[in-house]
């Protein structure tokens, strides 16, 4: 009786094994579906999510492949979007180098730079991350001279170049104000030198002439004033700072036409 009871338990195990269904496959992933995917949730603004799904594709395409470098770049404007400055300024950096034959590099390089002048919003602070942003603007430009992103650039080179004079020029102004004028006189030279286009070159130059009067530099005062009017004559305040030496009126009037001999 016990043998007839466990062929029947035995029996009813099989019926129950082949009835039963097995487990359906997990559905593959489709990493260029995916890709799409990701873009679309990025164009759509959510950075978070599209960062996420991007970070687990990086695993799935090879080295060689090039949707890497856009997966990689699009990581990187992720972590900007967010406000993750600092690591959108490395990562950008690292798709420039790892994949500078593609499109992306000359993009990564600009925006590289962006992150590093975002992370420097007012000229009195630290200027580190403008100086780099300011050397990676450059190297584009090197590198890539006549892409988009290059001529883009030069825009924000512009910028820098007003917050580094006005940094400068502020400078000179606190040891002019203090009446150090010898520590003055090397800040408005600064601004002079190497921001000639800035908008505060001017003003530097306007400073500088108070500077020599004040400790008595005749010459270097004449010269800087011939450069003023030379350069830039409609500065404000030019002429109270350089008023016209005496017999300049009668020199700059227009000359009689000499009468001709009969």
């Amino acid at each position: 009786m016990k043998v007839y009871k466990t062929l029947a338990l035995l029996a009813l195990c099989v019926a129950c094994h082949h009835g039963a269904r097995s487990p359906a496959p997990a559905p593959q992933l489709q990493p260029n579906v995916e890709l799409e995917r990701a873009l679309g949730i990025f164009r759509h603004g959510d950075f978070r999510r599209a960062q996420l799904l991007l970070q687990r594709l990086t695993f799935e395409f090879g080295p060689g492949q090039p949707e890497l470098a856009q997966i990689n770049y699009y990581l990187a404007e992720c972590a900007f979007q967010l406000g993750e400055h600092a690591q959108a300024a490395t990562d950008f950096r690292k798709v420039a180098d790892e994949f500078p034959t593609t499109e992306y590099a000359p993009l990564a390089l600009l925006r590289a730079g962006d992150a590093n002048l975002r992370m420097w919003r007012r000229p009195e602070l630290d200027p580190t991350p403008g100086e780099t942003a300011l050397a990676i603007y450059q190297e584009l430009a090197g590198r890539y001279p006549d892409s988009e992103a290059a001529a883009r650039a030069r825009l924000h080179v512009v910028r820098l170049q007003n917050q580094f004079a006005e940094k400068t020029y502020k400078n000179g102004m606190f040891y002019l104000r203090r009446k150090a004028y010898d520590s003055a006189i090397i800040y408005f030279k600064d601004v002079i030198a190497n921001y000639p286009n800035a908008g505060r070159t001017p003003d530097a130059l306007l400073r500088l002439v108070d500077s020599y009067r004040a400790i008595g530099y005749k010459e270097e005062l004449q010269e800087t004033c011939a450069h003023l009017r030379r350069f830039y004559p409609n500065a404000t305040g030019l002429g109270r700072s350089c008023p016209p030496p005496a017999g300049a009126a009668d020199s700059s009037a227009t000359p009689a036409t000499p009468s001709t001999p009969s």
